[in-house]
């Protein structure tokens, strides 16, 4: 789901920024640091004894950050020493951002030869999504630096531009995939002669002797040796909550010694600006009485006024404007429900609390509640960090029952929240500070893919028949989110190429239906035709069919040895595979694989078959309900995903007519 507008931009306004002055800290940029001249020690480095067998290490890296000014911005500088042949991969540079808030700009790089030659970078800068691993994507910046070899030392430099408008809380993250001899860092702070605004910061990983200071001259530095390389797994929790890092937080309340007396001040704060955009009652109770009648019941009501919200153009979902295309279009500013409500069209943080309004218009017991978004980070509320908690929810009180809505987040159902937001604490707003909640997580079975075929197979062992797909609960939400701004032909191709990457062999797929792409429907449904070429082969006087015709994302899931990082999905999920095969005219199946029933409450996995001579019917289901699991347990996981792929991995024996009648 698109970023959304809430506590985590520090609620600054534009306003204060030009107050300081437009020009306050041109400059400051790496304070005079730039390219550097290597020392006859990094040109003959070898090896790194901390890092034995490294491909490639970072000799030193150093972050300057400026919160001061029209625009914040950050310096970041790298200089890598290549130590082995697989370490050249890293002449690939990746500089990873967010196009919502940051942009990558005054990109420097060179190539530094062993015998101190130079290359300068004079190609051009790509923009790319990178996959790491599993549920690890992110958008970068990329080039490729010339002239690199065993031994060559590239050294890069470049600043990341942050949107006007707000400040932003900041962090350092010191980890890196390669091991870092020394990093330094420097984050000179917001400063307002007109309001008060206080930094904290806190920080995981840090040796002891290594951490952040604040210098005469107010400005925070750390400076930190020997930070180990992070792996990459897939299934992991977010990368940046395992990193070495530290956080920098603003706000205008002096830090407490108590998590609970810091977030009943905030709470109180979340409220009063709550109430300030939602607490137009009459202009509520006018617009509920237009989309409600008094004989409704609550539950009507509710339905209703969700269905309403939802059918509002939400801004968060567009593709991202220029600042001269806003000014042309002249939107106005939205101050509260009712510019909202006249107005039609809001972003995604708006139109829940719009949502939260006319819920109290129509007589519902609501509240509001911010909450922390778990696509990034886990939410500590010892921490005292208001701005991870950057998602709001409204939580409805109904017949005894409590449900959480999010009417701003498009395409999701009454009752269902985005995966990032379930399973996580958040504040429910009130007068008096608030009181932490955690959403509901769904069920595995409410997470579904359902994969229904009706094949035939031909004499010489192709499949070709329909395939149906039923996507439901966050499987449907989550693919009506990706391919939101997609066209017909993108979201065609979208859908066929998910379906080969099904299918653990090469396959020819056609979408024949017309999927609902722009409902808030618990289901998605798309139906294809499918054929896979010689997918059954002879073996002798048999013809050996595989079963696991849809098992290839499940193939490599955790087949490695050795584990680092805790195991994290985004959400519990079932995978069910209902699957006939009608088998030649006079062939039979002569013998069927084992049956499977393996697992329990956490993972189950089970596989069975059904011949009534002329048809193969199989039937597959995959069971996961967890979220985080300790490291510990993987080779349990482990273990099971290996009984999952022997099962898949089996074969139905068939007999050929033309085997029979030589029998």
């Amino acid at each position: 789901m698109p970023p959304r507008l809430s506590p985590g931009f520090i609620r600054l306004l534009v306003s204060m920024l030009l107050l300081v002055g437009p020009g306050a800290c041109l400059g400051w940029a790496f304070e005079g640091y730039g390219f550097q001249p290597p020392s006859p020690e990094e040109l003959q480095m070898t090896s790194e004894p901390q890092a034995p067998g490294a491909p490639a290490i970072i000799l030193y890296r150093r972050i300057d950050r400026d919160d001061n000014g029209r625009t914040s911005h950050e310096d970041d500088y790298f200089r890598v020493k290549i130590l082995t042949e697989e370490g050249r991969k890293y002449a690939d540079v990746e500089i990873p951002f967010n196009r919502e808030s940051t942009n990558v700009v005054n990109i420097h790089a060179r190539t530094i030869g062993p015998d101190g030659t130079i290359t300068n970078y004079e190609g051009k800068v790509f923009e790319k999504n990178i996959v790491k691993a599993k549920g690890v994507r992110y958008l970068a910046k990329t080039f490729t630096l010339p002239g690199v070899r065993v031994g060559s030392i590239l050294e890069f430099y470049y600043t990341y531009d942050l949107s006007e408008h707000y400040i932003y809380d900041s962090d350092w993250i010191l980890s890196n995939e390669l091991f870092t001899k020394r990093i330094s860092c420097s984050l000179k702070p917001f400063n307002s002669d007109y309001e008060r605004i206080n930094l904290h910061w806190n920080w995981q990983g840090l040796a002891p002797g290594q951490t952040p200071e604040l210098d005469k001259k107010g400005i925070v530095r750390l400076e930190a040796t020997n930070i180990p390389a992070f792996q990459i797994e897939d299934y992991m929790p977010p990368a940046d909550e395992l990193k070495v890092r530290v956080d920098f937080i603003y706000n205008d309340q002096i830090l407490e010694n108590d998590p609970a007396v810091f977030w009943k001040k905030e709470g109180k704060k979340l409220n009063d600006s709550l109430e300030q955009f939602v607490g137009k009652r009459k202009a509520m109770e006018q617009a509920a009485a237009q989309i409600v009648s008094p004989s409704d019941s609550p539950e009507v009501k509710l339905q209703k006024i969700y269905a309403r919200v939802q059918q509002m153009r939400n801004t968060s979902y567009e593709v991202s404007k220029t600042a001269q295309e806003e000014k042309r279009e002249n939107e106005k500013t939205i101050r509260n429900v009712e510019d909202l409500w006249k107005q039609g069209y809001g972003d995604g943080v708006q139109l829940t609390w719009l949502f939260l309004g006319l819920a109290r218009g129509a007589g519902l017991e609501v509240y509001g509640v911010w909450v922390s978004d778990r696509r990034n980070y886990f939410f500590n509320p010892a921490a005292m960090n208001p701005g991870k908690l950057d998602s709001n929810v409204v939580l409805v009180r109904l017949d005894g029952k409590e449900i959480y809505c999010d009417p701003g987040a498009r395409f999701t159902p009454l009752g269902l929240l985005p995966w990032s937001e379930t399973g996580v604490k958040g504040l429910r707003l009130d007068k008096d500070g608030g009181s932490w909640v955690t959403t509901v997580l769904p069920k595995s079975d409410e997470s579904q893919i359902l994969r229904t075929a009706n094949l035939k197979l031909s004499d010489e062992g192709d499949l070709e028949g329909t395939l149906k797909i039923t996507f439901r609960g966050l499987e449907a939400l989550k693919r009506r989110v990706e391919e939101r701004n997609a066209d017909a032909t993108e979201r065609k191709s979208y859908l066929e190429d998910e379906v080969k990457d099904y299918i653990p062999a090469a396959a020819e797929v056609e979408l024949t239906n017309k999927p609902d792409w722009d409902s808030s429907d618990r289901t998605f449904t798309a139906e294809f035709h499918l054929k896979i070429g010689g997918w059954a082969a002879g073996a002798g006087h048999r013809v050996l069919l595989p079963v696991g015709l849809f098992t290839a994302p499940e193939k490599h899931v955790f087949d490695h040895a050795n584990r680092v990082h805790p195991i994290y999905m985004e959400f519990p999920f079932e995978r069910i595979d209902d699957i006939n095969v009608e088998m030649p005219p006079g062939w039979l199946v002569a013998s069927l694989p084992k049956a499977e029933d393996e697992g329990g409450n956490v993972v189950a996995y089970t596989l069975s078959f059904d011949n009534n001579k002329t048809v193969l019917h199989m039937q597959r289901k995959l069971h996961v309900n967890m979220l985080l699991v300790d490291q510990k347990y993987y080779e349990s996981l482990r273990s099971f995903f290996q009984v999952v792929r022997t099962g898949d991995e089996q074969q139905a024996v068939l007999q050929p007519a033309a085997a029979r009648a030589h029998n």
